[in-house]
């Protein structure tokens, strides 16, 4: 006969696997053809053009090029306007800033 009372498994102490979630490459940046550009649930980001939305809706790059992020608006589907994020792979590097010419 046990003097003592038998200590019970903790029930709350499992985790969840990261779902290593975000943007894995950011705007001016070079990718690959294939390379994950973002990693997301739901679709906060949306494809444009150069890239593709896989089942899991994780935006990928069809071809190699510079990264873009454009915003647009957008209207609902009850008339509301919406601002979307699109992401787009282009060939040509965006100049971040325009040089300025000398007036001399």
């Amino acid at each position: 006969m046990s003097h003592k009372k038998a200590g019970g498994t903790a029930s709350n102490l499992k985790d969840s696997k990261p779902k290593y979630l975000g943007v894995k490459v950011f705007g001016n940046q070079y990718v690959k053809d294939g390379g994950i550009i973002i990693r997301q649930i739901g679709n906060k980001f949306r494809p444009g053009e150069g890239v593709k939305e896989g089942r899991d809706r994780t935006i990928f790059s069809i071809m190699d090029g510079f990264v873009k992020f454009t915003e647009k608006q957008i209207v609902n589907f009850d008339g509301r306007k919406k601002r979307v994020q699109f992401v787009n792979v282009v060939k040509d590097r965006i100049a971040t800033h325009p040089e300025k010419k000398d007036s001399k």
